[in-house]
Formats: structure tokens, C-alpha cells, sequence
């Protein structure tokens, strides 16, 4: 068992750095800019041998209105509601400020234990607002430094009496599981295993800005998980989500929209987009989400090129399609700019949908998890190898200087993406068009719709030359 620790406090005092500090990975966005942070995060946290979850959440304004800051309050409120204990947390080198006061007045009025920290408490300028964190009637105050990490045995012993009792007999251990990326192959096309089956599928939500991705996400869970609103680029930290749908585990990770490189100017913006561009990288599926309205336009078709080049598998879900008045005309966009656009992976699965309404979401998940049984194919090595056998026949390589490139064997090595190696006498000479030609060809033969397939060139060793 673990517990459940969220970090509250006003904005710019130091939580999300707390958070990165106690989730031993740089997570959470991090700026000197006040409300970096705007949807409350999990991680898992293991510090001094103590095993918890750690939530960061939004800066505490004190507003009640419908505004952004105000959305913002009721989600931290939310978060706090599910904890187990608060980390108050006040800036030291500031002093307690009237919004300190305010907060920790509502705080103590809490179901939720609270423990009062006093961060960037390094050195003799924090002794000051130290000492005045006593006023606040929260406790004895800790001393912290998250960005130093100074401090934090005092906070694993203030989080001691809040840890669940340890069991009685020691669990065996989990063997560790692969990575989430490329996996060596076994031999075989052997079906997804059981232990395969219990890992959740990491599906990114990208796109750009005010395209309806966080509107998405909520209806998939059914609960108002992130923050949404008619202001574009709401969304800054990656958020993710733990689902389950049919008995199937998802990983759903909301991303901050994506414009244009030249239209991104500040600087919080720019480590949003790379952060939404890590968690591609280490997505399976990767769902990008396209306004109807204006359809696949250059910025989208870029980051459909980025997914592709990654290796991930790719479905396109048109959002507000319940806006767009000639859908047979938008249908015919869509499939032309791809055709042109995204040529090296036909068969991409697009979908018709309205996250604000609820419609077609079933059917976006059964397109997920059908593009990523593609994406997670294995073909035996005998079928491979009549496979080439064929295109060899009707298609050889062409000449060159006068002799035939050779193709003796084909074997799949890896998955996620499908990477067949082909065994050749000469892999410098096999021209790229007649690569191509073979991708399409295994892409078509074996059903590989949507999903990348790498090609790689190995030279079979001669076993007569010497060492």
C-alpha cells in the first residue's frame, strides 16, 4: 500500500521543484514564472526508504469566479480533497504573505492533515520568513531547500506517521518490465502474453492548441480530470492519467498544444512543446487530435511526420465534427492531404468525433487498439522469407554496374514498429526507391495499415573470409 501526498501552496514557492525533487525525474515544468503549473500531476515518490504519491498542483489564488485562476483553485481543491496529507508550502526568502495567511486559514479548517513547509530555506536569508511561518497555526514549520534537496529527512520523518504499516511478509518483487519503446523479438510470431496484456497502453493526446485534447481526455475517464476552456495553450505540463476500458489499461497523457516553431516565443511555451515531444517519444499510440474545421493544416501534418519518424503508431481523430456543415467535402481533405502528405504510411485510421459531446468514443478506442495490435505485429521469419521469394520473382532489384544486388533471408528482429532485416550481399547498393518499393510491398502483403515499418540492410557474413 502507499499514500498520497499533495503539494499546495500560492504560486511560484517552489512545488513543482519539490515535486521533480521527491519524483526523482525532472517531470514538472519548472520557470521562475508565477502558475507554470496549472493541472495537479502524480508521480511516484520514494525517498528515505518512505513509498508514496506525490501531486503537484496549481498556485492557490484567491478567487471564486469562472476564471482560469479560479478552474485552476477548484482542481487543486479536488486534489487536496484526495489526499492523504498536504505539504503547505511557504516561500522562506519571501516571508508569509496575506494569501499565506488566507490559505492556511481554509487549510486548517481541512479534513486533510496538513504539515507546513518553509522552502528555499537555504542559508541565513530564509531564517526570517522561517520564524514567521510559526503565525500561520499549522505546526512547527520544516526547513527546506527542494532545490538543494536540503532538509528532506526532516520530511520523510514528518511523513512517517501518515505511511500505511508495512505487511507482514515481503512481496516477491516484480520482474522489471522492457521498455516501452523498441523490444528485441522472440523467435516466432508469438501472440501478445499475458504479463504484455497487464501493462497499460501509454497513449499521447497531441495537437494544436484549442483543438479539444483536454476536452477529450475528460470525456474518455468521464470526470473533469484537466483544466479546459476557450483559451488556447491551457494545458502546459504533460499530464497523465491511469484508465481502464474493457478490461484493457490505458495511459493517457494530455500534452500542450503544438504550434508552428516560429510562433513560439515564451519560454514556458517552449518547454511545453518539449515536453509534449518526450512524451511521444515514449508513447505507443499517439493520438493527435485535429479541429474538422481546419483540417490537417501544415502544423498538423508536421507532427503526424514527427510520430511517424519516432516509430509510434498513429490515429488521427477529427474533433468537433458535429461544427462542420459538408462533411463529405471535409472527408475528401483529409484523405487527400494524407495521400499526399503522409504517403509512406497509408492507411492511417481517422476517425469522425466530438469529445464535447461524448460521440464515436468507442470507436476511437477500438481504432487505438487496433493500430497498436499492427504496431505490435510479429510475422513468422518462413513467412517473410516466401515473401521475398515472391517480390524477388516478379520485382528483382535492379543492376548495378552491371550486377544484381542478391536478398538471401528476411527475419523480423523487432516490434514497435514492425523492422524486418533483409540479408544482402550488398546493402550500400540496394537503392532507396527499391526499399520503398518493399515497405509498401510488406505493408500491403501482411496488412500493416497506419503503422511504421523500418527496412534494415544487413550484410550476411562470408563464412569462407578470414577473421
Amino acid at each position: 500500500m502507499s499514500f498520497t501526498v499533495a503539494l499546495v501552496g500560492r504560486p511560484n514557492v517552489g512545488k513543482s521543484t519539490l515535486f521533480n525533487r521527491l519524483a526523482g525525474k525532472k517531470l514538472a515544468l519548472v520557470d521562475d514564472t508565477p502558475g507554470v503549473t496549472r493541472d495537479w500531476r502524480s508521480a511516484p515518490a520514494r525517498v528515505g526508504g518512505l513509498s508514496f504519491t506525490v501531486v503537484d498542483t496549481a498556485g492557490l489564488e484567491d478567487v471564486t469566479d469562472d476564471s482560469l485562476e479560479a478552474r485552476m483553485r477548484r482542481q487543486t481543491e479536488r486534489a487536496l480533497e484526495r489526499a492523504d496529507v498536504a505539504l503547505f508550502i511557504v516561500d522562506a526568502r519571501t516571508g508569509i504573505t496575506p494569501l499565506d495567511r488566507h490559505f492556511a486559514a481554509l487549510l486548517r479548517k481541512s479534513k486533510t492533515p496538513v504539515i507546513l513547509v518553509a522552502n528555499k530555506a537555504e542559508g541565513k536569508v530564509g531564517m526570517t520568513g522561517l520564524y514567521e511561518a510559526f503565525e500561520l497555526g499549522l505546526g512547527d514549520p520544516l526547513a527546506l531547500s527542494a532545490e538543494h534537496g536540503e532538509g528532506m529527512a526532516d520530511l520523510v520523518e514528518a511523513l512517517l506517521p501518515y505511511a500505511p504499516p508495512e505487511p507482514e511478509a515481503v512481496e516477491k518483487a516484480a520482474v522489471p518490465a522492457k521498455g516501452e519503446g523498441e523490444e528485441e523479438l522472440p523467435v516466432g510470431d508469438q501472440p501478445e502474453t499475458d504479463e504484455e496484456r497487464a501493462r497499460p497502453i501509454q497513449i499521447a493526446i497531441v495537437g494544436r492548441p484549442n483543438v479539444g485534447k483536454s476536452t477529450l481526455l475528460n470525456a474518455l475517464i468521464g470526470e473533469e480530470r484537466v483544466l479546459t476552456g476557450p483559451e488556447a495553450g491551457m494545458t502546459r505540463d504533460a499530464i497523465s492519467v491511469d484508465w481502464e476500458w474493457r478490461g484493457r489499461k490505458f495511459r493517457l497523457v494530455d500534452t500542450a498544444g503544438m504550434r508552428r516553431r516560429a510562433r513560439v516565443d515564451a519560454k514556458v511555451e517552449k518547454l511545453a512543446v518539449a515536453d509534449a515531444l518526450r512524451v511521444v517519444r515514449m508513447a505507443q499510440v499517439v493520438l493527435l487530435v485535429v479541429d474538422a474545421n481546419q483540417i490537417l493544416d501544415k502544423q498538423d501534418l508536421t507532427i503526424a511526420r514527427t510520430v511517424v519518424e519516432e516509430g509510434r503508431a498513429l490515429v488521427i481523430a477529427l474533433n468537433k465534427w458535429d461544427a462542420v456543415d459538408d462533411r463529405a467535402m471535409a472527408l475528401r481533405q483529409v484523405e487527400d492531404k494524407l495521400q499526399a502528405a503522409l504517403a509512406q504510411i497509408k492507411g492511417v485510421e481517422v476517425v469522425t468525433i466530438s469529445a464535447l459531446q461524448g460521440k464515436k468514443l468507442d470507436t476511437l478506442l477500438d481504432l487505438i487498439l487496433s493500430t497498436y495490435g499492427q504496431w505490435n505485429r510479429r510475422i513468422p521469419t518462413a513467412q517473410l522469407n516466401r515473401w521475398i521469394e515472391g517480390v524477388l520473382d516478379h520485382h528483382p532489384p535492379p543492376l548495378v554496374e552491371g550486377r544484381r544486388v542478391k536478398i538471401r533471408y528476411a527475419t523480423q528482429v523487432k516490434t514497435r514498429p514492425p523492422t524486418v532485416a533483409l540479408f544482402v550481399n550488398k546493402p550500400l547498393d540496394l537503392p532507396e526507391s527499391y526499399q520503398r518499393y518493399l515497405i509498401a510491398h510488406l505493408r500491403e502483403t501482411f496488412d500493416l495499415p497506419g503503422v511504421p515499418v523500418r527496412l534494415l540492410l544487413r550484410k550476411q557474413k562470408n563464412p569462407y573470409a578470414d577473421d
